[in-house]
């Protein structure tokens, strides 16, 4: 009989499928030449749902270690990425009147993309990412950071060396891990006692609502909610008091979160708004993500299907940003290069390698001019506006974009 997991925050069985998208390689390991003929290991990616906290989540197939040991996403390659982190930057120093004298501590802060711009403003800063590879990128900017994985004990280390945050921050990370226990414990440990610590996610919500099953990989242990993520932070002594919802990653959310015994800052009309949205959708619902599957199927035909036409015209595909999400995509798809004659991207590490599982081969953004491909499927569909217009050249020799989320569409150049 096998084994029933069982959910990484509460414990509780997990019995309910999301979504099955079955064996995939790690998004971020791209291949080497001469590493084509070797085995590529595959692990499932099956999402469950908690019946309890509703926390969906994939089991735990591979060690953290292995993932971000030598990794491959290189956040400052993506020029709305970066103003976002500016802005953001801006708001924080404004609203929460940081100074000479704040300290700001980001955990996953990647090759130092967002705490440059704190730091211009002469506010302290400390990094910490497990990835060597970004870390070194930022400590080459003159950003320190530790290379270290967060959770209570580094926390603990941190609060030992008398250090403690006022601002902690965290885009892209609290799903990031399969202890999620242990990494929301370290907060208030490291945050002072009226400091704020904000977390940026992928809302469960908009995964569900527009179909974005391709940022489902193995770096991603949790899929989060408000309603989910409150009960988390509260487990640890803390309150989630305001709440914003971006644009970002095709739709996230940025959780304001206190000590709970800090009664400076009160909570918000947005996060009572925003669980009440979350009730009508059904995030509370089992049935609500059993629904889910037939969505991400109908998506891969349409996907399939669109590139099946055009192949049988004769025409040439080229992929632009090897992204983690589009891995997910063309693996689930079965894309690979009887589709596909080359990928494109803006990142110096990726190129000269093969995308993982369908080895693909990828080249610099000028190979797009270079070989004129007839369609140019995007898949960082959330930076689709950016992308289509730097690429926007291609219709000079009726190039077309493809976008695959939330079902595959056809865009001429210059179309928006």
């Amino acid at each position: 009989m096998a084994v029933i997991p069982e959910c990484r925050f509460c414990g509780t069985p997990l019995t309910t499928t999301m979504v099955d998208l079955g064996m995939h390689p790690l998004c971020e390991s791209f291949l080497r030449e001469d590493q084509l003929n070797d085995m590529e290991p595959h692990y499932p990616l099956h999402v469950r749902v908690c019946g309890e906290c509703h926390l969906a989540q994939i089991g735990e197939y591979v060690d953290p270690g292995v993932i971000f040991g030598d990794y491959a996403y290189f956040s400052s390659y993506s020029d709305s990425w970066l103003k976002h982190a500016s802005d953001y930057v801006d708001m924080m120093t404004t609203r929460f009147e940081l100074g000479s004298d704040s300290r700001v501590l980001e955990i996953a802060s990647n090759d130092g993309y967002l705490l440059q711009y704190f730091q211009k403003k002469g506010i302290d800063v400390l990094g910490v990412d497990p990835a060597y590879t970004v870390a070194e990128a930022a400590i080459e900017k003159g950003i320190p950071t530790r290379v270290e994985f967060f959770n209570a004990s580094f926390a603990g280390d941190l609060a030992n060396e008398g250090y403690r945050a006022d601002v902690i921050l965290g885009n892209n990370v609290l799903a990031h891990g399969p202890d999620i226990n242990g990494f929301v414990a370290g907060v208030p440990i490291a945050l002072a006692d009226d400091g704020v610590a904000t977390f940026e996610f992928p809302h469960l919500m908009r995964l569900m609502d527009e179909n974005q099953f391709d940022t489902i990989y193995h770096e991603h242990w949790s899929y989060l909610s408000l309603g989910t993520t409150i009960k988390v932070f509260a487990a640890h002594g803390m309150t989630v008091f305001d709440v914003e919802e971006l644009p970002s990653h095709g739709g996230s959310l940025r959780l304001f979160i206190k000590h709970d015994a800090d009664d400076t800052k009160p909570v918000s009309d947005r996060v009572h708004d925003l669980l009440a949205r979350e009730e009508v959708f059904g995030l509370f619902d089992l049935a609500t993500y059993e629904q889910f599957s037939e969505k991400v199927k109908a998506t891969k035909r349409a996907l399939v299907q669109t590139l099946i036409h055009v192949k049988n015209d004769g025409k040439t595909i080229a992929i632009y940003g090897a992204a983690g999400k589009g891995n997910t995509l063309l693996n689930y798809c079965g894309v690979g290069s009887d589709f596909i004659d080359f990928a494109s991207d803006r990142t110096p590490y990726k190129h000269g390698r093969f995308t993982p599982g369908t080895h693909i081969p990828i080249y610099g953004p000028e190979m797009i001019a270079e070989r004129k491909p007839d369609y140019v499927l995007i898949l960082p569909w959330n930076l689709k506006k950016e992308i289509m217009t730097q690429l926007d050249y291609i219709g000079e020799w009726g190039g077309k974009f493809i976008i695959p989320i939330p079902t595959a569409t056809i865009y001429e150049a210059g179309e928006r």
